[in-house]
């Protein structure tokens, strides 16, 4: 079925292209990265996101409009997952207090709701109206407490099932996610001696069965920021595969630089920190064999890069 137009284009500033327009792609393209690309770009399907950040200001719920903090009311986008939009007139009309941001994510079994605020309470009436929200939001949050939870929520990496605590991150979509996963996996070919660094929840983890390294989520708990393996520590590894924040990867990129390991396979969802990277990596031995553009955020203008560099 044809979307229609997003209502909200160029009035909400969640997007900076109009995804439903016949031209969309070739506009995004305009914004990809000064890198040689080795294959053509990976595009998203819009309506698939399955998590979302709003804000609350004032008693108004929605996104903020274009180039303002003033917020714009919505309770549907054609962006999100029918999953999130079924509950959005419910949480729109929530007696909001103060200002802040609400994370709203579509799970394997349910829909979670993590506030973020500066306002570290919340009032009766409001946790009595969160009380009275549809039963397929399962748990809701505002910052450290729980104010309601029916089941844990849950997050499916193929087979494998695990918690989902609030606000972690995830991929945007399901269907971005496995494709990435798909290519580590390929990349990653025979290997058994993976280590999977900023691994997050483990949706690289479980797949390539390796040893996965982060502050957070499944992996052994390390910060790797202000502790990067070593090139010491990389010689029992054969392939590293590295998913950092928007950050990047700095320091571990400088002790991968210096280590042996034969194959770095590196996913990235900022452009500018994965340059950086990448001439670490390359000043290091390591050459770029695969690089891959991922219209991961559909409608912005940030692409996800998909790298394999090889020494």
């Amino acid at each position: 079925m044809e979307m229609k137009k997003c209502p909200f284009f160029d009035v909400c500033g969640g997007c900076k292209y109009d995804f439903t327009e016949p031209q969309y792609k070739q506009q995004k393209l305009k914004d990809l990265p000064k890198i040689v690309f080795t294959d053509d770009a990976i595009w998203g399907k819009p309506g698939t996101r399955r998590r979302a950040d709003f804000a609350f200001v004032d008693g108004h719920f929605g996104f903020f409009k274009k180039g303002s903090k003033d917020i714009v009311d919505i309770n549907n986008c054609p962006n999100l997952v029918p999953e999130i939009n079924g509950v959005l007139k419910h949480i729109a009309k929530l007696p909001w207090v103060g200002a802040g941001s609400v994370l709203i994510t579509k799970c394997e079994n349910g829909i979670d709701v993590g506030v973020s605020s500066n306002v570290p309470y919340f009032n009766a009436d409001f946790r009595n109206a969160v009380e009275k929200l549809p039963p397929q939001i399962i748990r809701f949050t505002w910052n450290d407490k729980t104010i309601r939870k029916y089941a844990e929520p849950e997050i499916r990496f193929n087979d494998k099932i695990v918690k989902y605590p609030s606000n972690a991150f995830l991929q945007p979509t399901i269907e971005t996610e496995q494709t990435l996963r798909d290519m580590v996996v390929k990349y990653v070919g025979t290997a058994s001696r993976v280590a999977d660094l900023f691994c997050g929840l483990g949706n690289f983890t479980f797949a390539t069965n390796a040893v996965g390294f982060d502050i957070v989520g499944n992996g052994i708990k390390r910060d790797l920021f202000k502790k990067p393996l070593s090139a010491q520590n990389l010689k029992q590894y054969d392939v590293v595969v590295m998913d950092p924040p928007r950050a990047g990867a700095e320091k571990q990129s400088r002790e991968i630089a210096k280590s042996e390991i034969k194959r770095v396979i590196y996913v990235s969802c900022n452009p500018m920190t994965f340059i950086r990277d990448k001439e670490i990596l390359e000043r290091g031995g390591y050459k770029m064999t695969v690089a891959v553009p991922v219209d991961q955020f559909i409608g912005s203008s940030h692409w996800e890069i998909f790298g394999v560099f090889e020494k």
